[in-house]
């Protein structure tokens, strides 16, 4: 079988668990969990309050970010993602709580105005991830050539931001998947 043949099959596998994943992140939604995972979240990133931070819209039923993203805003800049095109990375506007936002891409609000930022440390959103921080996302490989471009620009922290539930024992992973530093979760934070 050619790359072609192997890139379909990937692509199948990929659906196949995110349709699994989103599943059980929807039986996992709920007020209590959400509190869990920001305080776990705000462990964290505490040691990190001053350097620049992207965090993100929540869309669907993900894990919201908003409340650890603000409580950082006063400390140094919080972005928040702005997808420039098909096959492009991400850029990271500046975002504060109640600042004017506009529907984006995929449903998310980005910010009507704003300097552009270089986050240090990221939040990033997924559908599923594996015991080793790898993750799985919505397929279209922003955030993947997100993170190997800061990386090549110096350290960065990504963080994975989810559900316990939505753990898998393992995932189809292609050799452009980037590894996470660590998930944060509403029952803990796993460092890989």
């Amino acid at each position: 079988m050619g790359k072609s043949g192997r890139m379909t099959d990937i692509a199948a596998l990929k659906a196949t668990a995110r349709k699994a994943a989103f599943a059980r992140r929807k039986d996992a939604r709920s007020t209590a969990a959400d509190a869990l995972a920001t305080a776990h979240l705000l462990s964290v990133l505490m040691p990190h309050k001053g350097a620049p931070l992207a965090g993100y819209m929540p869309i669907q039923t993900e894990v919201d970010a908003i409340p650890a993203m603000a409580a950082l805003a006063s400390f140094g800049p919080v972005g928040v993602p702005v997808i420039q095109g098909e096959g492009q990375p991400l850029k990271f506007r500046e975002w504060s709580p109640g600042c004017e936002m506009k529907d984006g891409p995929f449903g998310a609000k980005v910010p009507v105005k704003g300097v552009w930022i270089t986050p240090q440390v990221l939040i990033v959103p997924l559908v599923a991830f594996t015991p080793q921080a790898m993750r799985l996302g919505y397929g279209g490989g922003f955030y993947d050539r997100t993170l190997e471009g800061l990386r090549a620009q110096g350290p960065v922290t990504a963080i994975g931001f989810a559900y316990q539930a939505q753990m898998a024992d393992s995932l189809p992973l292609e050799e452009t998947d980037q590894p996470l530093d660590m998930i944060v979760t509403d029952q803990g934070v796993l460092h890989p």
